[in-house]
């Protein structure tokens, strides 16, 4: 047997399932502070192709609400695409849940130093919907036309409220997430893990990613393991998502709630 895999409580194994490219950084961190870091995403991101006359433009809207940094990239994307090179029009707000998604806003190039920028800050003790709608209701005005950027899937919750306070809210889905292909070797390193013994912790970000991560474990017979894994999760609603406690199981696993942002996400890590 690998040594790496000879005790339950020997390595230990961060699995980092952000889409592709999101994960390197944090992987970097939680290796220096002795932890093996498996970057194993649950869903890809694939744009999706719009026509140039169906596609929305910010100058309709007085705020556009991105419900991620990769929701941006794609929105921007399409933009290039349909018009060209083009600065981000005056006047119309942008909002996104969190300190992370707006420092990837600025990260395109595409928004000026007059574009006003609104999320919850670092302090907020989330950085989801209902943070930003605390952001927003906190305006002097709510914005009477809204353009929400998402997937074709995910929580609406935002959307309807600022349709309850009088809000016009248009969704334009840029994206599609679907579960991703794990390879027959990724699948290997796991049930090599599982075999051992070993208490993987599992980073988890959204309730499709969940759902697709059980999917491909079911299919490679790899649940019971899942069950006795630990888990660093983004937000609350998803601590129903994971495996409840097995039957005769002495406590239920262990999960660590963070805002998801690098840091906080580290710190739950070595506080696993």
């Amino acid at each position: 047997m690998d040594p790496a895999f000879a005790a339950a409580d020997g390595p230990r194994i961060a699995i980092l399932t952000r889409p592709a490219g999101r994960n390197e950084a944090l992987a970097g961190r939680l290796q220096g502070a002795g932890w093996q870091p498996c970057i194993l995403p649950a869903l890809e991101i694939h744009p999706l192709t719009v026509a140039a006359e169906d596609l929305p433009r910010p100058s309709a809207y007085d705020l556009v609400v991105f419900v991620s940094g990769n929701a941006a990239r794609q929105y921007l994307d399409q933009l290039a695409r349909a018009d060209g090179a083009a600065d981000w029009p005056a006047g119309v707000t942008v909002a996104t849940v969190g300190p992370a998604s707006a420092q990837a806003l600025r990260e395109t190039g595409r928004f000026g130093v007059n574009t006003t920028v609104l999320h919850p800050d670092e302090s907020a003790p989330s950085h989801d919907s209902e943070a930003l709608w605390r952001v927003l209701a906190a305006q002097p005005q709510l914005p009477a036309r809204v353009l929400v950027v998402r997937g074709t899937q995910g929580r609406d919750w935002l959307g309807d409220t600022l349709e309850a306070h009088g809000a016009h809210v248009t969704r334009h889905a840029a994206y599609r997430r679907q579960p991703a292909g794990w390879t027959a070797e990724q699948l290997a390193t796991l049930r090599r893990w599982a075999d051992a013994g070993v208490t993987a912790t599992w980073l988890v970000t959204s309730g499709e990613g969940v759902d697709a991560i059980y999917g491909q474990l079911s299919a490679a017979g790899l649940t019971g393991w899942w069950q006795r894994c630990r888990f660093v999760a983004t937000h609350p609603s998803l601590v129903g998502r994971l495996p409840q406690p097995r039957i005769g199981a002495s406590e239920p696993a262990m999960v660590k709630i963070c805002v998801p942002n690098d840091e906080s996400i580290f710190q739950a890590f070595v506080a696993a």
